[in-house]
Protein backbone atom coordinates (compact mmCIF):
# COMPACT_ATOMS: atom_id res chain seq x y z
CA UNK A 1 0.00 0.00 0.00
CA UNK A 2 1.30 3.44 -0.95
CA UNK A 3 2.08 5.96 1.79
CA UNK A 4 1.70 8.79 -0.71
CA UNK A 5 -1.32 11.04 -0.18
CA UNK A 6 -4.08 10.18 -2.63
CA UNK A 7 -5.37 12.17 -5.54
CA UNK A 8 -9.12 12.62 -5.27
CA UNK A 9 -11.28 13.15 -8.35
CA UNK A 10 -14.98 13.87 -8.57
CA UNK A 11 -17.02 12.38 -11.41
CA UNK A 12 -20.64 12.72 -12.43
CA UNK A 13 -20.91 10.85 -15.73
CA UNK A 14 -20.30 13.91 -17.91
CA UNK A 15 -17.65 14.17 -20.64
CA UNK A 16 -15.93 16.86 -18.55
CA UNK A 17 -15.72 14.50 -15.58
CA UNK A 18 -14.24 11.82 -17.82
CA UNK A 19 -11.47 14.28 -18.78
CA UNK A 20 -10.89 15.03 -15.10
CA UNK A 21 -10.67 11.32 -14.31
CA UNK A 22 -8.19 10.75 -17.14
CA UNK A 23 -6.04 13.68 -15.94
CA UNK A 24 -6.18 12.55 -12.30
CA UNK A 25 -5.29 8.98 -13.27
CA UNK A 26 -2.26 10.20 -15.21
CA UNK A 27 -1.16 12.33 -12.26
CA UNK A 28 -1.65 9.49 -9.77
CA UNK A 29 0.35 7.15 -11.98
CA UNK A 30 3.22 9.65 -12.30
CA UNK A 31 3.31 10.28 -8.54
CA UNK A 32 2.83 6.66 -7.52
CA UNK A 33 -0.22 7.79 -5.56
CA UNK A 34 -3.54 6.07 -5.04
CA UNK A 35 -6.54 7.48 -6.90
CA UNK A 36 -9.79 8.06 -5.03
CA UNK A 37 -12.77 8.33 -7.38
CA UNK A 38 -15.82 10.02 -5.85
CA UNK A 39 -19.39 10.11 -7.12
CA UNK A 40 -22.03 11.83 -5.03
CA UNK A 41 -25.58 10.70 -5.56
CA UNK A 42 -28.86 12.16 -4.46
CA UNK A 43 -31.74 10.19 -3.03
CA UNK A 44 -34.74 11.84 -1.51
CA UNK A 45 -37.34 9.20 -0.66
CA UNK A 46 -40.25 11.64 -0.55
CA UNK A 47 -39.50 13.33 -3.85
CA UNK A 48 -37.66 10.76 -5.96
CA UNK A 49 -40.33 8.60 -7.56
CA UNK A 50 -37.97 6.98 -10.09
CA UNK A 51 -35.95 4.95 -7.63
CA UNK A 52 -37.24 2.18 -5.45
CA UNK A 53 -34.62 2.59 -2.75
CA UNK A 54 -31.43 4.27 -1.70
CA UNK A 55 -29.71 1.00 -2.55
CA UNK A 56 -30.79 1.45 -6.19
CA UNK A 57 -29.29 4.96 -6.18
CA UNK A 58 -26.04 3.61 -4.77
CA UNK A 59 -25.93 0.82 -7.36
CA UNK A 60 -26.28 3.44 -10.10
CA UNK A 61 -23.47 5.46 -8.54
CA UNK A 62 -21.23 2.38 -8.38
CA UNK A 63 -22.00 1.58 -12.03
CA UNK A 64 -21.21 5.16 -13.06
CA UNK A 65 -17.77 4.90 -11.43
CA UNK A 66 -17.06 1.49 -12.97
CA UNK A 67 -18.12 2.66 -16.44
CA UNK A 68 -15.92 5.76 -16.22
CA UNK A 69 -12.93 3.76 -14.99
CA UNK A 70 -13.41 1.24 -17.79
CA UNK A 71 -13.39 4.00 -20.44
CA UNK A 72 -10.34 5.77 -19.00
CA UNK A 73 -8.36 2.55 -18.44
CA UNK A 74 -8.46 1.55 -22.11
CA UNK A 75 -4.94 1.37 -23.54
CA UNK A 76 -3.17 1.74 -20.21
CA UNK A 77 -0.57 -0.86 -19.26
CA UNK A 78 -0.78 0.02 -15.56
CA UNK A 79 -3.28 1.67 -13.27
CA UNK A 80 -2.67 3.31 -9.91
CA UNK A 81 -4.38 1.80 -6.88
CA UNK A 82 -8.02 2.91 -7.14
CA UNK A 83 -10.44 3.46 -4.28
CA UNK A 84 -14.10 4.05 -5.15
CA UNK A 85 -16.36 6.29 -3.07
CA UNK A 86 -20.12 6.50 -3.61
CA UNK A 87 -21.41 9.19 -1.29
CA UNK A 88 -25.02 10.20 -0.67
CA UNK A 89 -25.39 13.97 -0.57
CA UNK A 90 -24.30 17.15 -2.32
CA UNK A 91 -21.24 16.72 -4.52
CA UNK A 92 -19.40 19.81 -3.28
CA UNK A 93 -19.54 18.76 0.36
CA UNK A 94 -18.68 15.13 -0.45
CA UNK A 95 -15.61 16.18 -2.42
CA UNK A 96 -14.51 18.64 0.24
CA UNK A 97 -14.75 15.91 2.89
CA UNK A 98 -13.02 13.18 0.85
CA UNK A 99 -10.18 15.53 -0.14
CA UNK A 100 -9.06 16.17 3.44
CA UNK A 101 -5.46 15.04 3.66
CA UNK A 102 -5.21 14.34 -0.08
CA UNK A 103 -2.40 15.52 -2.31
CA UNK A 104 -4.96 17.26 -4.51
CA UNK A 105 -8.58 17.35 -5.57
CA UNK A 106 -9.39 17.24 -9.28
CA UNK A 107 -12.73 18.42 -10.66
CA UNK A 108 -14.04 19.58 -14.01
CA UNK A 109 -15.89 22.80 -14.68
CA UNK A 110 -19.07 22.36 -16.67
CA UNK A 111 -20.14 24.78 -19.36
CA UNK A 112 -23.77 24.95 -18.29
CA UNK A 113 -25.71 28.17 -18.50
CA UNK A 114 -25.38 31.14 -16.17
CA UNK A 115 -28.88 30.73 -14.75
CA UNK A 116 -28.15 27.14 -13.70
CA UNK A 117 -24.86 28.16 -12.07
CA UNK A 118 -26.52 31.08 -10.26
CA UNK A 119 -29.40 28.93 -9.03
CA UNK A 120 -27.51 25.76 -8.10
CA UNK A 121 -24.00 27.06 -7.58
CA UNK A 122 -20.84 25.51 -8.92
CA UNK A 123 -19.28 22.41 -7.41
CA UNK A 124 -15.85 23.38 -8.69
CA UNK A 125 -16.17 26.92 -7.27
CA UNK A 126 -17.23 25.51 -3.88
CA UNK A 127 -14.23 23.18 -3.87
CA UNK A 128 -11.82 25.99 -4.72
CA UNK A 129 -13.22 28.11 -1.88
CA UNK A 130 -13.53 25.41 0.79
CA UNK A 131 -11.17 22.51 0.16
CA UNK A 132 -8.19 22.20 2.49
CA UNK A 133 -5.98 20.77 -0.26
CA UNK A 134 -4.88 22.09 -3.66
CA UNK A 135 -7.66 21.94 -6.26
CA UNK A 136 -7.17 21.40 -9.98
CA UNK A 137 -10.13 22.55 -12.07
CA UNK A 138 -10.13 21.39 -15.67
CA UNK A 139 -11.99 24.04 -17.70
CA UNK A 140 -15.00 23.24 -19.84
CA UNK A 141 -14.22 22.79 -23.50
CA UNK A 142 -16.12 24.40 -26.35
CA UNK A 143 -19.08 22.35 -27.48
CA UNK A 144 -18.85 19.91 -24.57
CA UNK A 145 -22.29 19.07 -23.21
CA UNK A 146 -22.78 19.89 -19.53
CA UNK A 147 -25.32 17.12 -19.11
CA UNK A 148 -24.47 14.04 -17.09
CA UNK A 149 -25.19 10.52 -18.27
Amino acid sequence: MSTTAPIVVGIDGSPAAERALRWAMDEAQQRGAPLHVVNAYAYEPLTDWTLASEQDARVRSEALIEDALHVVAVGRAELPPIIRHCVRGPAAEALEERARGAAMLVVAAHGGNRFRRALLGSTSAHCVRHATTPVVVLPATAGEPAVTR
